[in-house]
């Protein structure tokens, strides 16, 4: 018995996503919860299981951007494959959109033509290159490297050519002395993700947005050496807390006692929260990420370092889900590891303040008119004026510097 594979609604809001790349091809068995194909959001990149349990007779959508609800595959409970034009037919008949024709995935000599037809002929160039069966990566290094696709024998799903076969190619040397005169350098266009897409979108919402920003440096000293006896403590196999743990800590107690500072702004109202669920800004390569800490406030150190590593780990293998990137009321962007050590962070909506942390660097200090040496932090703290004043913001940080500089208070 047929059944029909409609793109889920994975979070509130979506209306549409990306088919980036199936782990099942046709004819496979699959069972149910068993991860299906890749699909990108416009907050995150994840896995879709299989609902039912038989064998995937169609992919109706290969790739590119479907809508929810939309037919994306059909699975066979009983194991009889369903015939793709038959799939294909009862789809358009049920959604009284006509039947389009199958892509040709054979790759065919040049001026072959199917029987009976009458429409012109692509440019060759172009038609060629759209048969052959390569991954995005594959066919960006074959124009670098000077490879041509046609000429390889790919090692992927049903004969796809992937980065490997390309850079195996590469180093083997052309099959001739390569000409005299260098080809014309092509300009890599990289189209936007759904999540670089929303990246742009929040950030131009927030650019918008009447922001101001405080700044302010703290002394270091009793925060590094409460990690490093924190590490000292530390259990063998578990996680290694950082400064930044520390830093989330703390101010996670600051917010408590800053309400103000630990909302969030909805444009008609502002809404402070109870518990501090703080995001921490992470490099992933599919973009800049915001993964939240929640309840941070009740967690202890060693606590958050436990979840950061979790959350990090997923962001950077694109395995995070959107309950972890949804809810947050107060975000933390550290460059300090980059050693860069002051920096603006860019307001994260609908959050109303962003804390921006540096590197800590030893500075010459004046205590009690002995001059020192002394590990420096330089915070910045970006805030939306439309729900902050001055007064929250400086106070809040007043708090974060004396928790930071006696972290006993935060006790």
């Amino acid at each position: 018995m047929p059944t029909d594979l409609k793109l889920p609604r994975l979070g509130q809001g979506m209306e549409s996503g990306v088919i980036v790349r199936w782990l099942k091809s046709e004819g496979d068995a699959v069972k149910k919860g068993e991860p299906l194909y890749e699909l990108d959001t416009d907050k995150v990149t994840q896995e879709v299981e299989a609902e039912v349990d038989g064998r995937l007779v169609q992919i109706v959508v290969p790739e590119g951007e479907i809508e929810v609800g939309a037919t994306v595959a059909v699975i066979e409970s009983d194991g009889a494959a369903e015939p793709a034009h038959a799939a294909s037919a009862r789809e358009s008949v049920e959604t009284g959109v006509p039947e389009e024709p199958e892509p040709v995935a054979e790759v065919k000599s040049p001026g072959e033509e199917p029987a009976g037809t009458s429409s012109p002929r692509p440019p060759e160039g172009r038609a060629q290159a759209a048969r052959v069966k390569a991954s995005p990566l594959a066919r960006r290094i074959a124009r670098e490297r000077g490879v041509e696709l046609e000429s390889l024998q790919g090692t992927g799903p049903e004969g796809r050519i992937l980065a490997e076969d390309v850079e195996r190619a590469a180093a083997a040397g052309p099959p001739s002395p390569a000409p005299v005169a260098m080809p014309q350098a092509e300009v890599e266009v990289v189209q936007l993700s759904s999540v670089r897409k929303t990246i742009a979108r929040r950030l131009t919402e927030a650019w918008t947005a009447p922001v101001f920003q405080l700044g302010i440096s703290a002394d270091m000293s009793e925060a590094l050496a409460l990690r490093e006896k924190l590490v000292e403590r530390l259990a063998e196999g578990d996680v290694k807390p950082t400064v930044n743990d520390v830093l989330v800590k703390l101010s996670a107690v600051a917010l408590m006692r800053h309400a103000p500072v630990n909302a969030t702004f909805s444009g008609e109202e502002i809404q402070r929260h109870p518990n501090a669920h703080v995001g921490i800004a992470v490099a992933a390569p599919q973009g800049l990420v915001v993964p939240v800490i929640r309840g941070a406030e009740r967690l202890t150190v060693q606590e958050i370092a436990r979840v950061r590593a979790d959350l990090v780990g997923r962001a950077r293998d694109n395995k995070l889900k959107l309950p972890d990137l949804e809810g947050g009321t107060f975000t933390i962007s550290n460059l300090g590891m980059f050693g860069v050590e002051t920096f603006t962070a860019v307001l994260n909506p609908p959050q109303v303040a962003i804390l921006a942390v540096g590197a800590v660097k030893d500075e010459a200090v004046v205590t009690d008119g002995e001059l020192g040496v002394a590990p420096i932090v330089r915070l910045t703290l970006t805030c939306d004026h439309r729900a902050i004043d001055g007064a929250d913001g400086a106070e809040f940080l007043q708090t974060l510097v004396a928790l930071i500089e006696q972290p006993t208070l935060a006790l």
